[in-house]
This record gives structure tokens, sequence and C-alpha cells, in this order.
């Protein structure tokens, strides 16, 4: 591993895609960016979907991120929410895989206990400690942009630990971890 990479972390959603990058230098973090794509004025959700490959294709293309950390959807009462958010994942996963880019995917409460000590916190309790741990002079009005900087910062500090989320490094190892999922 180099002495520098670029971590890339997506809060997916279908109508705030929320992103952050840092860059890792000899094992510390400094912060890149954060915003998010605002998809809420697309009355279409497949042209939604088409946007979040694309801007995560830019987001790629623009910082050349070394990994990326993304944000499962929490499984909630409403069926139809949880497909749509899964769908938003599987772009961004589909563009990064597409630059072959190592996905490493993580559950809400892992990010929150990984930033704030605390699974249940709030996403105004991750945004304060990420504006503490990364020297941020204000915060965004929407926390979605945090949230996907909280995915970036917890990979960083997940990064060597034997278990992390699910981690694919390309198709062929996306496939051979889903196998029971390929319709043959």
């Amino acid at each position: 591993m180099s002495n520098e990479r670029i971590i890339l972390g997506i809060d997916p959603g279908t109508t705030i895609m929320g992103f952050g990058l840092i860059r890792v230098v000899n094992k510390k973090m400094e912060f890149v960016q954060l915003n998010e794509l605002q998809l809420n004025k697309m009355d279409d959700h497949y042209m939604r979907l088409k946007r979040i490959f694309e801007r995560t294709i830019e987001l790629i293309d623009t910082y050349h991120p070394d990994e990326i950390a993304i944000e499962a959807p929490f499984f909630g009462k409403n069926v139809q929410s949880m497909l749509k958010l899964g769908r938003a994942q599987g772009v961004a996963m589909a563009a990064g895989l597409s630059r072959q880019i190592p996905i490493t995917e993580y559950e809400p409460k892992k990010i929150k206990m990984a930033i704030t000590g605390n699974g249940n916190a709030s996403k105004e309790q991750v945004a304060k400690m990420l504006q503490q741990l990364l020297g941020l002079k204000e915060l965004p009005k929407n926390l979605d942009s945090t949230d996907g900087l909280a995915a970036a910062v917890c990979h960083f500090f997940n990064t060597g630990r034997v278990t992390v989320g699910k981690s694919y490094s390309g198709w062929d190892a996306f496939v051979k971890q889903n196998e029971d999922r390929i319709k043959k």
C-alpha cells in the first residue's frame, strides 16, 4: 500500500446522494471535499439512477480514489423505499466496479460507531464529530454529504482490520462472492 491514497465515501439516496473524499497520507487523514447530488427535481426514477451513475463516474475521474466506502441501505418497513435505495447503491457500486475500484460496504450503525463511538448517534452528532476530526470550518445545511464523508472516515478507521463490510475488488470478485445470486 502506498503512502498516499484517496477514499471516496458515498451515502446513496434517490433524492440526495451525499459524498465525501479524504486523502490519507502516512496514516493521517486530510479532508478533500464533501457535497451532495440533488435528485429531487427529477421525476423519473430511472433518470435519477442514471445521474447517480454519471456523477459517481465524474467523481472517480476527477479525484481518482483508490477505494470506495459506501453506506448500506438500512432495512426499514417500506419495501418500495428499500428497493429504490438498493438500486441507488447498486448503480454507485457499478460505477466504481466499472473503474476497477475496490468497494467496501458498511452498515449505518457501524459508520456511526466508528465516528462517534455510538451506533445510534444522530446525523448531527456524526457531523459534529467529523467537524472536529477533520477541522471543517462549517457544516452543510443538509447532512447527507457528511454521511458520505463519514463512510470514508469509517473505512479509514477500519483499514487493516480483519473484519470490515463486504468488499469487492471488481466484477469477478463480486460474482465470486455472490454466486447464489446468479441465474444459470
